[in-house]
């Protein structure tokens, strides 16, 4: 594993943990169940998706793995935003989470792009 990879792998750990907690915070003190669980779901494949990139069976499912975890953090973002704007997550604690999703997904981008460089794949990602 690259070091790269394995700090990406520690950053997206450690997301799945804040999510875990705000899922958590907005069941108990927000009584809020629906957008909780979608975010669960989304937030924590994040990290699955990059463990599961590291044993990929090919550079093609390499870079499939960390395309499906872009799409999670595509997907996180979004339950964010619906978070904030219903007034389930304050500003501080929004611009914190979508800050750490969006500098996941910017290595992620830069992963992708740069094996599908190394590959020879013309790259249309962001």
């Amino acid at each position: 594993m690259s070091r790269k990879a394995s700090i990406l792998q520690e950053k997206s750990e450690h997301y799945s943990f804040r999510i875990m907690r705000l899922y958590r915070f907005l069941l108990e003190s927000q009584h809020e169940g629906i957008v909780s669980k979608q975010i669960l779901r989304s937030g924590t494949s994040i990290g699955a998706n990059i463990a599961e990139a590291q044993n990929a069976q090919s550079n093609a499912d390499f870079i499939n793995k960390l395309s499906i975890a872009l799409k999670e953090t595509n997907e996180t973002a979004y339950w964010l935003k619906i978070l904030f704007n219903g007034k389930y997550i304050n500003e501080l604690g929004y611009n914190s989470m979508l800050n750490d999703n969006e500098e996941i997904a910017k290595m992620l981008v830069s992963s992708i792009k740069t094996l599908k460089q190394k590959m020879g794949i013309d790259d249309t990602t962001r």
